[in-house]
C-alpha cells in the first residue's frame, strides 16, 4: 500500500477506487450503478476514481489489480433491515477465502463482490482497505427496471456516505456537498 507522508507526520492513502456493482435490469440491484453515476457527475476528492462495474466483476478485479490503496464497493445487501437502510461493512482480508482454484466455476460477467475479492486476493492485489457501502433492497429477484422508492430515496445519502468515506481514507476534507441529481 502506498502511503503519502504529509508535513507534520500525518499519513494518508494515495488512491481510492469506488465501484458501483449490480444490474439495473433487476430493480434495486441497480443501486450501485446509480450511486456511481451520480458520483461521476459530482465533485470528488483528488485521488478518487469511480467506475460502474455493473455485473462485470472481472473488469472490476482487473481494475483493482492496478494498485489502488483502498476500494469502496457500492452494492445492495440483504441484511434484514428496512428497504433503503444503508450499511457500511469492512470485510477483513483474513476472512476472505484466498484462491479460485477450488473448482467453483467463475462467470467473468457475473462475479459477485465476494468472488472479486477472492480473485484479487489470490493474485496478491488486495487493496489496503476494502469497504462495502450497501443498501437493503426491496426487490432484486425479478427483472424490473428502476429502483424502488425507498432505495431511490437512499441514493443521495449513499453518495454523501461514499464521498465522506473516500475523503476519510485519503485523509482529506470532503468536498462541499452539492446536488448530483441528473
Amino acid at each position: 500500500m502506498s502511503v503519502i507522508h504529509e508535513p507534520g507526520g500525518a499519513e494518508r492513502l494515495g488512491s481510492v477506487l469506488i465501484a458501483g456493482v449490480g444490474s439495473s435490469w433487476l430493480g434495486d440491484d441497480g443501486f450501485g450503478g446509480e450511486v456511481a453515476r451520480r458520483l461521476s457527475a459530482g465533485l470528488l476528492p483528488p485521488g478518487v476514481a469511480v467506475m460502474d462495474a455493473g455485473t462485470g466483476g472481472l473488469d472490476l478485479a482487473y481494475e483493482v489489480m492496478r494498485g489502488y490503496d483502498a476500494l469502496i464497493i457500492v452494492d445492495v445487501s440483504k441484511q434484514g433491515g428496512a428497504p433503503g437502510t444503508l450499511y457500511v461493512i469492512e470485510p477483513d482480508e483474513a476472512d476472505v477465502e484466498a484462491g479460485i482454484e477450488d473448482g467453483a466455476v467463475i462467470n467473468p460477467h457475473g462475479m459477485d463482490p465476494r468472488t472479486v475479492l477472492r480473485f484479487v486476493k489470490s493474485v496478491g492485489a488486495w487493496p489496503g482497505r476494502v469497504l462495502v457501502i450497501a443498501c437493503e433492497p426491496a426487490t432484486v429477484d425479478e427483472p424490473r427496471w428502476g429502483l424502488s422508492a425507498p432505495v431511490a430515496e437512499a441514493v443521495e445519502h449513499a453518495v454523501s456516505v461514499v464521498i465522506e468515506t473516500a475523503a476519510e481514507l485519503l485523509g482529506a476534507p470532503a468536498p462541499e456537498p452539492r446536488s448530483s441529481r441528473a
